[in-house]
């Protein structure tokens, strides 16, 4: 008898990241390799210790938004029993900032995203972030599962620079540039595509997909759809 695995997706907080159309993209992805979706629109369930022990994989898309002490330990508990933890962009790097615990859980906090354009030129919208920039992908890239394969690649979105630590598995970067306008003096590289183990579990991170259009480009597509197989128990 087969069994089926169990995928949670938790999905909220900042609207301008369609977390409902974006997680919308995947879910029948992962129904049509064996697994059981559940959805919540809130963490609530991370402190449901049966429910995360039952649970194969999390797909995590909540940009900010808070989350309680007992939600958080659940989820780093049951990510450190062999849970998988999977997300891209905000939903997932820039998710709980108060929460130090999941910070380090993730291994990646957004920081910014550089302005296209001086601010005498920006017009408010989101598109003043919306800058041309590379995704690189490292020499560990062509051996791992999610990128094997992969090249290079542009996006026109924005471009995340992220606080992060030595623990991840950095399978692809970014290099945000100067600015004559900008604090900085040279050019920051940041992880764009990262894994992570935590006890038992697997977590993975893309930072691209601030839109569902940039999720629907074939690389990024591929990349978080290989990354949620990975990660699973």
């Amino acid at each position: 008898m087969t069994i089926e695995r169990r995928a949670l997706v938790v999905r909220g907080g900042w609207a301008g990241h369609e977390p409902v159309k974006a997680t919308e993209l995947f879910i029948p992805y992962l129904r049509e390799r064996g697994f059981a979706v559940q959805v919540a629109d809130s963490p609530a369930p991370y402190a449901d210790a049966g429910l995360m022990a039952r649970t194969d994989l999390v797909v995590q898309c909540v940009t900010m938004a808070t989350i309680a002490p007992e939600e958080v330990a659940g989820l780093v508990a049951a990510v450190a029993a062999g849970t998988g933890l999977a997300g891209w962009h905000g939903g997932i790097a820039d998710s709980y900032r108060a929460s130090a615990d999941y910070l380090q859980l993730v291994g990646g906090q957004f920081a910014a995203h550089a302005a296209r354009c001086g601010p005498a030129e920006r017009t408010g919208d989101q598109s003043d972030n919306y800058v041309r920039h590379r995704i690189t992908l490292t020499p560990a890239a062509a051996g791992h599962p999610v990128t094997a394969g992969l090249a290079d690649f542009d996006l026109d979105t924005e471009q995340y620079w992220v606080l992060t630590d030595d623990l991840n598995d950095v399978l692809a970067t970014t290099t945000t540039a100067v600015r004559p306008w900008a604090p900085w003096q040279r050019p920051v590289t940041a992880p764009a595509v990262w894994t992570r183990q935590w006890g038992r579990g697997r977590v993975f991170v893309a930072t691209p997909g601030h839109t569902v259009e940039v999720l629907e480009e074939p690389t990024v597509r591929t990349i978080v759809e290989r990354g949620l197989l990975w990660a699973s128990r």
